[in-house]
């Protein structure tokens, strides 16, 4: 990874992009693609689409989104809390005394989520799972007119983001579902680009999939591509209390995972699995039984159907603030990506 595309990806995890709102990342999306697609493109949905080769076939479609789970200010209190819905799949417990950010027309306004202290929690409350609608949000306004004038209904909300590095090239942040798919699918057409190509490469920042898959549905029916590729985070299991007979054996840094299942067209994970092995970069297999909650699934069913695979990064700790992953398993992921688009010809039947 050169520092260019370092701080690409830090780039991508300092900015916000809460499902619905995710104008300010997919900016720096096409700042960066810019510089080496032959078009960057944005739908109507708010999809952007870096593109090489746009006549050449068959098409090829990468999918990384680019939209993090979120929150969304739903009231307003006469003291001037802020109450939230969730974006996304939430466990309230990942709430509790963080730093969030209102992200507002007039610019960012801090605030901290928190719950009555543990003194004055009755033995019953201790037992409980606090609830959404229980927990507020505290900007520092006097009242509601204060905060009225801060803060609207409808305004997106997320934790306090942030880019942290660990030892061993792992790193941890809000968003790393899935600004590192996002990351590796631009940086694969990059990659792809400078060594030349025989086939049309579509790299698609998606929006919208923490709520249901929706903007790889509008991309890849405008694309209409032969061939797709999702990138997403994975569960690693290389960590204390997940069962690895339940989740598969799955290590930061033992290289991105090569889903197999129904999900996943055979001829095209075999050839995934061919790139990796002549080109020497490991990788690890994952199975799952039944379409998968990715773009991968979206992409699968569009139109006439697409020969579709899931190739994921393994993530610890996923949809929390510290989601942590290997620097290592997204360059490996960007390579693999980049040698299978390299590796198409017009010729090929992915017919299974």
């Amino acid at each position: 990874m050169n520092d260019q595309a370092h701080k690409f990806f830090k780039d991508l995890l300092e900015t916000p992009s809460p499902s619905g709102y995710e104008k300010p990342v997919q900016d720096v999306v096409r700042a960066y693609a810019g510089e080496f697609a032959d078009e960057v493109r944005t739908d109507t949905h708010g999809n952007v689409m870096a593109i090489k080769n746009a006549d050449a076939r068959p098409r090829l479609m990468f999918a990384g989104h680019c939209d993090q789970i979120g929150l969304i200010v739903q009231h307003i209190d006469d003291d001037g809390y802020l109450y939230l819905q969730p974006i996304g799949g939430w466990d309230p417990l990942q709430l509790i005394g963080q730093r969030l950010t209102a992200w507002t027309s007039d610019g960012p306004v801090h605030g901290v989520i928190a719950r009555k202290p543990i003194h004055l929690l009755s033995d019953e409350e201790r037992k409980q799972v606090p609830k959404m609608k229980d927990l507020w949000l505290d900007i520092g306004a006097k009242d509601k007119e204060e905060a009225s004038g801060l803060v609207r209904v409808g305004d997106p909300v997320t934790l306090q983001l942030g880019y942290q590095e660990l030892r061993n090239q792992r790193a941890n942040s809000p968003g790393m579902d899935d600004k590192t798919g996002l990351w590796v699918v631009i940086e694969a057409l990059r990659r792809a680009a400078a060594e030349g190509l025989n086939c049309g490469v579509y790299a698609v920042s998606t929006v919208q999939e923490e709520i249901g898959l929706r903007g790889a549905r509008t991309s890849a029916y405008g694309i209409d591509p032969e061939v797709g590729i999702a990138v997403d985070v994975t569960h690693a299991t290389d960590c204390p209390t997940i069962d690895k007979k339940a989740e598969g054996d799955i290590k930061l840094s033992g290289g991105p995972v090569i889903y197999r299942g129904p999900n996943n067209n055979p001829v095209v994970v075999d050839r995934l699995i061919e790139v990796a092995e002549k080109r020497e970069i490991p990788y690890q297999l994952g199975a799952i039984g039944r379409a998968t909650p990715t773009d991968a699934n979206s992409l699968q069913v569009t139109r006439a159907g697409v020969a579709t695979s899931l190739v994921s990064i393994p993530n610890r700790y996923m949809h929390s603030g510290v989601e942590t992953i290997s620097l290592e398993d997204i360059d490996r992921a960007a390579d693999l990506l980049a040698g299978f688009a390299l590796s198409l010809s017009e010729s090929d039947d992915f017919r299974p």
